[in-house]
């Protein structure tokens, strides 16, 4: 196990704290998925890039591994709080499609953006509707001490247990502004745990309950598959900052009511912050939202997103733009080429090792998963020429290992993203440049610029002299 000892910071207690295993050897963590209702935008990913390089993390330290990463497919309104439509529900209604097929093709796309950004699969992905039944036996065990029934549903009384609202910092109710009033609830921050359907109306995912009719709350199905699949207490939660007021505090109530105690469920409450986009295309009520799939037609390899994600620390804001994207593209090809470049040099002899680079990597992931400071030492390491090329190559894999790059594998080629509207392809266009060095060669620099011009008119540039030995880019 790499010797640095693992500090995060702990957002119930606003410290920074050094990471035990509650089970010595066992991390146990629990991530909070996406509602399968829309594709994910970039933002939403940020957090499973966080989550992520947090669990490579935990593995490269030598610690068995159980992740969570659960697939909301019922009981998420569209307000994050007990207001609106059910997302599924309104997602299947605007397309005229099957909710179980709405949930089933998001699912798959989510999937999809998990395997370009080369995050691990987690050990267990749970959907909600699997585990109703469960849902309805937590209800049925807290209702007597936690809980009232309204004509709409049950709902979940807060002051029925300790320090309510302490993850999100207040418990007045002008901190829970986000949480609209429902007529008979005792108290504005008052959640629903099953929400009945109302008369005359029928939804496509329902199930009977000793309340009625209905689907549960959003809440519930964290607290339930977390306990199934982690045991209570486990190790780490995790989740985007927006979770911290409302969704979490919720499930710590949940948590605690269950067990009859003050266990919040996690020893650990993790919250990445926000991507930050000014153009205002970050929410998926615009129509015109940022996905990752938006990113691949504009000619960037979706690791050029994982890399900008991981150049900023997880509890900072990070702000998009496509000229930060390009940056970090450009970043992430001068790795490709200084590796491509030692494979070239490496003559299989060893010589000094790279230990004191995996050290410093150590450290500085260790520091709260700082990854801003973890790839310097990954620039500084492949540029050391104190070590062999054999001996850089060697420490490769560590640093793919936490950084998820994928730099052992991944090409000068591959980060050739065609964007979707180019109007020639990769083999045309490399054949196209060998007849321009032809030209060049023999002094027909008319040949020459000709050839220039017609690439730059497809949408390419040509990058003449390029120390990266890149030779062309797609333009965007």
């Amino acid at each position: 196990m790499h010797g640095a000892p693992l500090r995060l910071h702990n957002s119930l207690t606003r410290a920074t704290e050094t990471f035990a295993p509650i089970e010595e050897g066992h991390a146990r963590v629990y991530s909070c998925g996406p509602t399968v209702y829309h594709y994910a935008h970039i933002g939403n990913l940020r957090a499973y890039v966080f989550t992520d390089t947090l669990s490579r993390l935990l593995t490269w330290k030598g610690l068995r591994l159980t992740h969570v990463l659960n697939i909301t497919d019922v009981g998420h309104l569209t307000s994050d709080a007990d207001a609106g439509d059910d997302k599924m529900e309104a997602a299947a209604k605007a397309s005229g499609r099957d909710i179980w097929q709405v949930a089933a093709h998001y699912t798959q796309a989510f999937e999809e953006n998990l395997a370009a950004l080369n995050i691990r699969t987690p050990t267990h992905m749970p959907r909600a509707t699997d585990h109703v039944a469960e849902m309805i036996e937590w209800g049925r065990a807290m209702e007597a001490k936690h809980c009232y029934r309204l004509d709409d549903g049950l709902y979940f009384d807060v002051t029925s247990v300790p320090d309510y609202g302490a993850l999100a910092g207040s418990a007045d109710d002008a901190a829970e502004g986000r949480i609209a009033a429902v007529e008979g609830k005792r108290h504005p921050q008052d959640f629903a745990i099953w929400r009945t359907s109302p008369p005359g109306e029928t939804r496509q995912m329902e199930w009977d309950s000793p309340w009625g009719r209905g689907a549960p709350g959003w809440h519930l199905e964290c607290s339930v598959m977390s306990a199934k699949y982690l045991g209570l207490p486990f190790d780490i939660h995790t989740g985007g900052i927006d979770h911290r007021e409302i969704h979490h505090p919720n499930e710590i109530a949940q948590n605690q009511a269950h067990c009859g105690c003050g266990d919040p469920g996690a020893k650990l409450w993790l919250h990445n912050n926000f991507l930050v986009d000014r153009t205002g295309k970050m929410s998926k009520s615009s129509g015109d939202f940022l996905r990752l799939q938006r990113l691949v037609d504009r000619g960037f390899h979706p690791l050029a997103y994982r890399m900008m994600c991981l150049q900023a620390h997880y509890r900072n804001e990070l702000e998009f733009s496509w000229d930060g994207l390009a940056a970090a593209q450009v970043r992430l090809k001068r790795l490709v080429h200084a590796v491509a470049a030692l494979r070239a040099r490496d003559s299989g002899k060893g010589g000094a090792e790279a230990g004191r680079y995996l050290a410093e990597l150590d450290a500085a992931l260790s520091d709260d998963l700082n990854t801003a400071r973890a790839l310097p030492v990954l620039d500084a390491m492949l540029a050391d020429k104190a070590l062999s090329p054999s001996a850089r190559l060697a420490a490769l894999p560590d640093f793919d290992a936490v950084l998820g790059l994928n730099l052992a594998v991944l090409s000068r080629e591959d980060l050739r993203v065609r964007p979707v509207d180019a109007a020639i392809d990769g083999d045309l266009i490399e054949a196209r440049l060998a007849e321009r060095r032809a030209a060049r060669a023999a002094k027909d620099y008319a040949r020459s610029d000709a050839i220039r011009d017609e690439l730059t008119c497809a949408g390419v540039e040509v990058m003449d002299g390029d120390p990266l030995g890149w030779d062309w880019r797609p333009t965007l």
